[in-house]
């Protein structure tokens, strides 16, 4: 626990640098789906924090690592829907939130879209890469 609490700065960094550039990629494909081939990406400054919390999966990472990769994807994934739309609620709730996805009919709430789910799956599993102690040392 001690070395998690040390580690927490540098693995939220880690969070929060990896979703930002992860989301900024992600829009600019849709800029290129969309033709426009400025490929502009975005973000927000909300996101990094939202993003960074990703490092409080470190010790849940341990307790998965014998599970197979599909067992670990889907919780992460899960629990990054979970922060999504609760983060997603209390920005709204300020009309602060950067997303809305009403225009999807995958949305829950215009919060969340399930159609999402695979790249959340994979972006749990990607943040688990850099939160293993191999990672970065």
């Amino acid at each position: 626990m001690k070395q998690y609490l040390a580690d927490f700065p540098k693995n939220f960094l880690k969070c929060g640098l990896t979703g930002w550039c992860m989301e900024i990629l992600f829009t600019a494909m849709d800029a290129l789906r969309r033709r426009d081939m400025t490929l502009k990406g975005n973000t927000s400054l909300w996101m990094f924090p939202i993003y960074g919390s990703a490092a409080l999966f470190a010790p849940l990472a341990r307790l998965l690592r014998t599970k197979s990769a599909w067992v670990r994807g889907f919780t992460y994934m899960s629990l990054l829907f979970c922060g999504e739309y609760l983060s997603g609620c209390l920005l709204s709730r300020h009309k602060f939130c950067p997303w809305d996805y009403g225009r999807s009919r995958w949305n829950v709430r215009r919060i969340i879209r399930l159609d999402f789910a695979p790249c959340w799956f994979l972006a749990g599993l990607l943040f688990e890469q850099l939160l293993s102690p191999s990672s970065g040392r």
